[in-house]
């Protein structure tokens, strides 16, 4: 059984989102706290964490930042009542994969934490490294290195790089991408796809290393960068070879 914590202090909320979620098979946790879930954390992995930021004790922020090291595997949904754009932001670079903005839907909720644990499981394409200058995209093994440096990629930031380097140079719309990495049918915003491009240019920004071999400047200048085309998407750009 997929292993769901879910944190919502409110009562009536906890209570149906608990029985919904249980009903479709997830064995879930319910904690009331931003301590006890932590606490929780500290000893028992989930699959999915499903956040309120609106908590009594600690700053939901800073709880999704904390969850995020100590389960790293873990697909954290934020569900909030703030739909101000700010606080989205702040909760995806947080570490969140995704949000979903109260009165939530219990259809959209299932289809959504399908999506992700769909995405989570199933391999790209078996037996492929994709390659765009001096990135290496291993499918397998969900590894991916600039150079010799192995990059620390969150799952959905993963995705988002392979999908990108499935087609370095070419411009791949923000409908496509959203279809490919989070889901086809999905709802709301598409902010959460620009907080992974900005957290993917952070990564792939690796320091040139302090010696001064042609061979590590050249690396290093071979560094792919993800360039935004406004109202058409994205393009992973490979570097001068």
């Amino acid at each position: 059984m997929t292993a769901v914590l879910l944190i919502e202090d409110d009562e009536a909320i906890g209570a149906a989102l608990q029985a919904a979620l249980t009903s479709q098979n997830y064995d879930v946790h319910w904690a009331r706290t931003g301590a006890s879930a932590l606490a929780r954390a500290g000893g028992d992995s989930a699959d999915l964490v499903l956040l309120d930021l609106g908590l009594p004790d600690l700053d939901g922020v800073e709880v999704c930042r904390a969850l995020r090291t100590a389960q790293p595997g873990s697909i954290i949904v934020i569900l909030t009542a703030r739909d101000e754009e700010i606080d989205v932001v702040l909760g995806l670079e947080a570490g969140a994969d995704d949000y979903l903005v109260k009165p939530i839907r219990l259809v959209e909720l299932l289809a959504r934490l399908r999506a992700h644990l769909r995405r989570g499981q199933a391999p790209d394409e078996a037996g492929q490294v994709r390659c765009a200058g001096s990135l290496r995209v291993d499918l397998d093994s969900r590894r991916a290195w600039v150079a010799d440096h192995e990059l620390s990629l969150r799952a959905k930031e993963f995705d988002l790089l392979a999908r990108l380097a499935a087609q370095p140079g070419q411009v791949v719309s923000r409908e496509s991408l959203m279809a490919d990495v989070w889901d086809e049918n999905w709802f709301g915003s598409t902010k959460t796809l620009d907080v992974h491009v900005a957290a993917l240019r952070r990564k792939l920004a690796v320091p040139r290393p302090p010696d001064s071999s042609p061979q590590r400047h050249d690396d290093a200048d071979s560094t792919p960068t993800v360039v935004t085309l406004r109202g058409r998407g994205y393009r992973l750009e490979p570097g001068p070879s």
